[in-house]
Parts: C-alpha cells; structure tokens; sequence
C-alpha cells in the first residue's frame, strides 16, 4: 500500500513533496529549550533547566536516524519540540524546505499531516473511552475524510500492522496487550499518511520476543509506505539495527553524529565509547572490567563550563573547561564534539 492508494479517493489533500532527493526532509538549525524554575513568594523564575541547547542535524528522505544517550539528556525533549508540543525557546525547524510555524511556511496543521509519532507508554498515548476502530479513524476525519471511508481506512491500517481487523477494530486499549497496543499506536500514526514518524522508546516497554517482531514491522512499515524514520531509543542494539546514521546527545548537547557503521565500529567521542563499552556481551573478550562512565551526570540547571562531558571523562585537559568544542564534520560525515576525539579509543570495545 503506497502513500497514494492511502490519499486517492478519501478526500484528504494531497500534500506535495516540495524539494528534490537532496533536499533533507528534516533540518533543525539551533534548537534550544531550557525550562524555567519558579521559587519564592512572588513565584519568580530562580533557575533553568537547559534541557536541550544549540542542537542542529537533519534527516535525509528515506533514512532511519537513531538517536542514543542517557536519561535526562534531551532525546525525548527535542522529538517534542519537533514536533511542536512543546514551543522551543530558539531556533529553526525546516521540513523539506518550508519553515515551522513561521510566517509563509509549513502550518502546523498540515505539518501533523506529514509527520506523527510513537509514544513509549502506550497505553497512556490511547484514549481509554475510544475503540480502536475510532482511535485510528479520528484524525482523517478531522482532516475531511468521511466517516466510512475513515473507518474502512482504519481497518486497512490494522491489518497493515498485523492485527485482524474483525478481531480487533471494536476492542478498547484495556482489552490489548501492550503489543497489540503499540500497534494500533503505530496504525494511527499512519492514518494521515505521513512521510515522516518519530519513534520514541517506541518498543522498550515490550518484551524482547515483542519486540522483534514490532522492530520487523517497523522496516516492513518503512518500505511500504515510504517513510522517514527518527528512533529515539536507550537500547544501542535496537538502534544500530534499525538506523543508517546515529545521533549521540549528553545533556542536551550533540556530540557525536555519523554512519551506523562509523559511530559503533569507530566511535571518536569518550562518551559515546563508554556507552557502547556499557552493552552487554556474552564474549569475554569484550566484556568490560570496570564502570565505562565515573561519577553522575552534571545538574543541567548548571551545567559545566566548556565541554559538558569533562568532568566525566578521563582524557580531560583544560582547555575542556576553557572553550566549548563544535561539531566537525569529517569526509564520511562523522562529526564529533570533542577536543581529545579519539583520544584512548584503542582502549573502547567497539574498536577493538
């Protein structure tokens, strides 16, 4: 089934593609967001919380772009400020050439038609008072398409997915599983036919055996309906499954981007070395003797001057509390974040 079978017929305006391959489907230029503190009698603001501060990438059509880093560091963040649940405090946000919620570009509205997304908790992300058959057919009919249609379209969706519609399009979230339930989640994300899904945590509430196949629906989902995916996850495994290249975040900070292939064979930031030194591995060869990553993460009200990353990392100089490292991109567009890249990565288990 193809974005165009999904659109012919049901009276939902078509929605161009409006660059050419080249162009990024997705471009954001300088996103920040720090979240104020409020204290005192007079409820003033007393501190902020920089939740995610200059953050600039973007998404080629038809990729999978993971996104990795610990709690706390802005991935969940910055996929809500994409998709403007939240309003950023700074910065621009492009889909394939036309400005976010600016004057004379892309309206909100029909952004949501072209880029939806996946909740963790997917139970908490359903309307426990719809049956599925109403949760999946709710935004097209917002959107103009007629009732019927809407709902044999929702039926379209769900055996899309894997669940037989017969079976399940009058059940409510409380009557599936939480399986089923992110299914029915990742239906009506596709219900506006969207060109781009942002998948956040979107399968570590599942089990493993779940999980495997919701991740082999997830590529049979991107082939089919020609989709742009942004996986946001904590799990190194799933991602390097799942993407082409790999974001790393550390308090709100990019520091390291690149191919799957670059970021897990050859990582050059310490900090993305320590994540991957962290993955569990049945061979002793590459089981780690010692904690990857000493000390707790810095308070994001107040975070350290220069690198972020320096008062957790052994290769630390002062020039890291000096002056703030920038992204350099290299030939293969691995770019990293760090004064002392590839410092002590002969030591990393991804490299060895």
């Amino acid at each position: 089934m193809s974005v165009s079978d999904v659109e012919s017929g049901t009276g939902l305006r078509p929605l161009p593609d409006r660059g050419g391959p080249a162009q990024p489907l997705l471009a954001v230029s300088g996103l920040r967001k720090h979240f104020p503190i409020r204290g005192g009698v007079l409820n003033r603001v007393v501190a902020r919380v920089q939740a995610v501060d200059d953050v600039t990438f973007s998404v080629q059509k038809g990729e999978t772009l993971g996104i990795v880093g610990e709690s706390g560091c802005g991935t969940s963040t910055t996929a809500r400020l994409l998709m403007h649940m939240i309003p950023p405090d700074a910065g621009d946000v492009v889909f394939d050439g036309e400005a976010v919620a600016r004057p004379g570009g892309i309206a909100l509205r029909d952004l949501y038609r072209q880029m939806q997304m996946v909740f963790q908790d997917s139970y908490a992300a359903l309307n426990p008072r719809l049956p599925v058959s109403m949760t999946i057919a709710l935004a097209p009919m917002v959107h103009g398409m007629p009732r019927a249609r809407a709902l044999a379209h929702a039926a379209e969706l769900l055996a899309a997915v894997g669940l037989e519609p017969g079976l399940f399009l009058n059940r409510y979230p409380h009557e599936l599983s939480g399986g089923q339930r992110q299914r029915v989640n990742m239906a009506r994300a596709l219900a506006l036919s969207p060109r781009l899904v942002i998948l956040d945590e979107a399968v570590s509430a599942l089990d493993k055996s779940v999980e495997a196949h919701v991740l082999n629906l997830l590529a049979d989902l991107k082939r089919d309906f020609a989709l742009t995916y942004l996986f946001i996850s904590h799990d190194l495994d799933v991602v390097r499954y799942m993407s082409d290249r790999v974001l790393v975040m550390y308090l709100g900070k990019i520091v390291e981007i690149g191919p799957v292939d670059a970021i897990y064979g050859a990582p050059r930031h310490p900090y993305t070395r320590a994540l991957l030194s962290a993955v569990p591995s049945m061979d002793p060869l590459h089981r780690t003797q010692s904690a990857p990553l000493s000390g707790d993460p810095p308070n994001p009200v107040n975070p350290p001057s220069g690198c972020r990353f320096r008062t957790r990392c052994p290769f630390a100089e002062p020039v890291c509390a000096g002056r703030e490292p920038r992204l350099a991109l290299d030939t293969s567009d691995h770019g990293v974040a760090c004064h002392m890249a590839d410092a002590g990565s002969g030591h990393s288990r991804a490299a060895s």
